[in-house]
């Protein structure tokens, strides 16, 4: 919803935050304007899916506290925490109108889903067999890889959330979906020759992302900036591209995920001692007290 909002430029379709034209945001008109204003239509269902993201996250840390295990009452408390941090950044990039902050909104919603998805995962009836599931061929280098991976895809994030937001850095997000592919290709591909099942499906998650986000990625482009060679123009706001663009920004929240959890996962597996290539051997030490 928040990526179609960009895409439409709806973002401003309100003036006022939380509530919409004055009205409480749950007695709001909303489908009075499916026709009349699209904008407004648009603006308000994301108002309403971040309501409700938050009444999902609030359920979630209450039940929480009825179980044993603290970390997962410290999961989803930060769960949360970082919702509730979202929705005042949305509500501040509307009442000051501030299109760095709409950029923002978009950047720390990708890593609060990605926070979400990793949650997920160590929740998993199988979290504690893959814990078990060792791996001899991942070595330091790889693992570093493997590390960096979602640091360049958040970096290539931002910078299209520059090129949706203020029209500018297109040449270096271009440059920047060069480099994403080759890190995460050779992560995935490394990640799938893993021992562990865990670390195979992510890896298997990051080509299938990474192969729709570059179809997406292509489409978005030609779809905006028209492409002569095949004498397509681009015209603004035609539902091509409004879904390619949309679709491209949703589909880098889920490489950004994918790798996230490839690196989280690799963290805990070395921090359980399953993966051999990462294990540190003590040198010995002698009788004379010298390292033998």
């Amino acid at each position: 919803m928040g990526a179609l909002v960009t895409t439409l430029n709806a973002g401003m379709a309100f003036a006022d935050w939380p509530s919409s034209d004055g009205h409480n945001m749950l007695l709001y008109p909303w489908f009075r304007d499916f026709a009349a204003s699209p904008d407004k239509f648009t603006e308000h269902g994301h108002r309403l899916a971040g309501m409700l993201i938050g009444f999902v996250s609030v359920c979630l840390a209450l039940t929480s506290y009825f179980l044993d295990r603290n970390w997962v009452k410290w999961f989803t408390t930060a769960i949360l925490l970082s919702v509730i941090a979202q929705g005042a950044l949305g509500g501040a990039r509307v009442l000051l109108d501030r299109q760095l902050l709409a950029m923002l909104h978009s950047v720390t919603g990708a890593a609060f889903f990605g926070l979400c998805v990793v949650f997920r995962i160590m929740c998993s009836p199988k979290w504690s067999d893959w814990r078990q599931q060792r791996d001899e061929r991942i070595g330091p280098l790889f693992a570093s890889l493997v590390a960096i991976t979602p640091v360049i895809i958040l970096g290539q994030y931002v910078l299209g959330g520059a090129l949706r937001h203020f029209h500018t850095m297109l040449d270096e997000h271009l440059a920047g979906a060069a480099i994403v592919t080759l890190s995460a290709s050779l992560s995935a591909f490394g990640l799938m020759r893993s021992q562990n099942s865990l670390l195979r499906r992510s890896g298997l998650m990051i080509v299938v992302t990474l192969l729709l986000q570059l179809m997406l990625g292509g489409g978005a482009f030609v779809t905006t900036f028209g492409q002569k060679q095949i004498g397509y123009v681009a015209v603004e706001g035609a539902l091509s591209q409004t879904v390619t663009c949309s679709m491209h920004t949703v589909f880098g929240m889920f490489l950004l995920s994918s790798s996230v959890v490839s690196a989280t996962s690799l963290a805990m597996l070395y921090r359980a001692g399953c993966l051999a290539g990462l294990q540190i051997e003590l040198p010995a030490v002698g009788n004379r007290g010298t390292v033998a």
